[in-house]
């Protein structure tokens, strides 16, 4: 079966005459539960609930493995952590992951006699780092500098060392990249992003090969307590179906604008892992299916950037990506990523291309 056909039907039920496609959500904290507990497919709502199980099916389906939905990209992140890292540990991390990732990681887990190791994405520097590590944690494309690493090879060689590996794969999406066929032990997103695409829920999920795995996984979150809403994990399932129309359309609008920005005057770095520039596009088109709706380029400084950003008229200036409508922000903004001060980062929506081109044109010449 076709991705475009397995996303349109992941996790739904076997029709029943008179059911809806897809059941609505159930709200519920307790559920009837006489004697027994666990002969009970349901017993309290912190645990599990019907909507959960429909979603996570269909991310199982899309990942390859066996998939759970938590309260947001950062609660699946931090469940990776706290299930795989003990005090004495070491994890190696890109030091251009997504910047609260590395808070995490520095903060907290530092704090707990985790020892965390930097390095960066770019030519797969983080092997030089794997001897006595617990834990290899891959961003590919990173966010938001969307440097590209070899999962095959870096999992290849962390496994060979006895460490684990996990990928975030919140960029390219189950259906961009598949980490867990490629080799890595956990598949790490926030569903916020491009799988939900509609701006309008916080979201995340882990995906594992083994089922040993997913059980640290799983206490980890019924422990903590990071569990999603049934209605935002409805939504997320309702919209994951057109992630492929979506994803279609964003990537191939994304390649035509990012082959655009290259030739625009005053616009340089123009970095999309489509782009046969790019310094790793040929290990990009091996391992990604798409090649994601983000691209980023470099304007001469924070003042050009915004001025920019203001000309836009299609464009929304806000955080955050993977969403249907277009957006970008200068990045420096934040702090934490270590990026020039005209660094944009721009998502590319739904909109019709040559309408974006003419306006993106248009807020340069401004």
């Amino acid at each position: 079966m076709k991705a475009a056909t397995r996303i349109v039907r992941a996790g739904l039920p076997t029709a029943q005459q008179a059911a809806p496609f897809l059941p609505g959500p159930t709200f519920a904290a307790p559920y009837h539960a006489a004697g027994d507990p666990t002969t009970a497919p349901y017993n309290y709502g912190r645990l599990h609930n019907p909507t959960w199980t429909q979603f996570e099916q269909a991310l199982s389906e899309l990942e390859g493995g066996t998939a759970l939905a938590f309260a947001s990209g950062m609660a699946a992140i931090a469940a990776v952590f706290g299930s795989v890292l003990r005090p004495g540990d070491k994890v190696v991390l890109p030091s251009d992951s997504y910047y609260l990732t590395r808070v995490l990681a520095n903060g907290y887990f530092t704090q707990m006699g985790v020892q965390v190791v930097m390095s960066p994405t770019t030519n797969n520097s983080q092997l030089e780092h794997l001897d006595g590590a617990k834990l290899l944690w891959l961003e590919t494309p990173s966010n938001p500098g969307l440097d590209v690493c070899d999962i095959v090879a870096l999992s290849q060689a962390a496994h060979e060392r006895g460490v684990l590996v996990a990928v975030d794969n919140t960029t390219a999406t189950p259906l961009g990249q598949q980490p867990l066929a490629l080799g890595a032990d956990f598949s790490v997103a926030s569903d916020t992003k491009a799988l939900t695409g509609h701006s309008d829920l916080i979201l995340g999920h882990v995906a594992v090969r083994e089922a040993a795995l997913m059980d640290g996984i799983r206490m980890w979150r019924n422990q903590i307590g990071a569990v999603p809403g049934p209605m935002e994990v409805w939504l997320a399932h309702r919209s994951m179906a057109t992630l492929h129309l979506r994803l279609e359309r964003q990537c191939a609008s994304a390649l035509t604008i990012a082959q655009f920005m290259s030739e625009q005057k005053g616009v340089t770095d123009v970095r999309y892992p489509g782009l046969a520039a790019h310094p790793a596009h040929d290990l990009a088109r091996q391992q990604m299916q798409y090649f994601g709706p983000i691209i980023s380029f470099t304007l001469a400084d924070e003042a050009a950037a915004q001025h920019f950003l203001s000309a836009c008229k299609l464009v929304y200036e806000a955080t955050s990506f993977g969403s249907l409508h277009t957006t970008a922000e200068r990045r420096a903004r934040w702090g934490g990523d270590i990026v020039p001060a005209g660094f944009i980062r721009m998502n590319i929506g739904c909109e019709d291309v040559d309408d974006l081109m003419a306006d993106l044109a248009q807020a340069l010449d401004h």
